[in-house]
């Protein structure tokens, strides 16, 4: 752990957690394709990182090797599949759901690296796992039982979240290996660098444009890669020279309740009572989850 740091890590937690909170309601105002904001938001954070990574770690990019390259070509996949996933995810359910049902990564890492990792589960993990599943059942069923509907299809949109979840948790794992040989800007650079191109490739594919748009959408983008890419996950990768990691992730928990915040306050978006219970179970699954690797 690195001792004294000039910014206190709770406030760079803090700046995180707002920052992130911010990128479902920048998504749902953005007007273009969302494979195409979510293209600009991955390469909008990685630009100003690639002359960084040239010029002061040129010899960590050197040394990866096919084996790395490998990892980080899936690494990268899968999180160009997260971002498609999510922010499509937003068209079709509501903001809570969505960025609470994405957030549960942890149970599907957890999940992925027990069966292709034979990594222990603790009786506290598992026990996180069966409670953020039973509120993933709630929150995904409970609106449709009850016949309130937040979003035009919030079963659809809610599997799209559930899939960005997964597909996050393969990019974590994937790169899980490459992280512990490479420092944290080069890792970055090469991960995006492949995400960027994996979601071009989508965004060609779907046939969209990628000019043409108004000011208001690029500004957007730019507010994605700004807030949620800059100022959120690489304040959080810092922080975690400072922090325990699994103060980092419950720390995390506080996106979807940022996010339901900022939705009713910018977009007058009203969660139903079902949304609220079942979002709480699942962020209570996933801090048990989190905090469940000892023991």
């Amino acid at each position: 752990m690195a001792t004294d740091p000039r910014v206190s890590p709770a406030a760079a937690l803090a700046t995180a957690v707002v920052a992130v909170s911010a990128g479902a309601i920048l998504v749902r105002l953005s007007e273009a394709p969302s494979s195409v904001a979510a293209f600009y938001r991955v390469l909008f954070t990685t630009l100003p990182l690639l002359p960084v990574a040239l010029w002061r770690y040129r010899a960590d990019l050197a040394r990866i090797g096919r084996r790395d390259l490998a990892f980080a070509t899936l690494s990268g996949v899968a999180l160009a599949l997260h971002f498609a996933a999510w922010f499509e995810s937003l068209e079709w359910t509501s903001v809570a759901a969505s960025v609470t049902l994405v957030q549960a990564q942890p149970v599907f890492v957890a999940l992925g690296a027990w069966v292709l990792l034979r990594e222990r589960v603790t009786r506290r993990m598992a026990v996180g796992i069966a409670v953020a599943i039973a509120g993933m059942v709630a929150m995904s069923l409970g609106d449709l039982l009850g016949g309130v509907l937040v979003g035009p299809r919030p079963l659809y949109g809610n599997g799209l979240a559930l899939f960005g979840a997964v597909t996050a948790a393969g990019y974590v794992l994937a790169g899980r290996a490459l992280r512990q040989r490479v420092s944290l800007v080069p890792y970055v650079v090469v991960v995006y660098g492949v995400c960027t191109v994996s979601l071009f490739l989508l965004v060609l594919a779907e046939g969209h444009p990628l000019t043409g748009y108004p000011s208001r959408e690029w500004a957007l983008f730019a507010g994605l890669a700004l807030g949620p890419g800059l100022l959120g996950h690489t304040v959080l990768n810092w922080a975690l020279a400072h922090v325990e990691s699994s103060v980092a992730s419950v720390s995390l928990l506080g996106e979807p309740v940022g996010a339901t915040v900022l939705a009713f306050l910018v977009l007058a978006e009203v969660p139903t009572p079902v949304t609220l219970v079942g979002g709480a179970v699942v962020l209570a699954g996933i801090a048990l989850t989190s905090t469940g690797t000892t023991g």
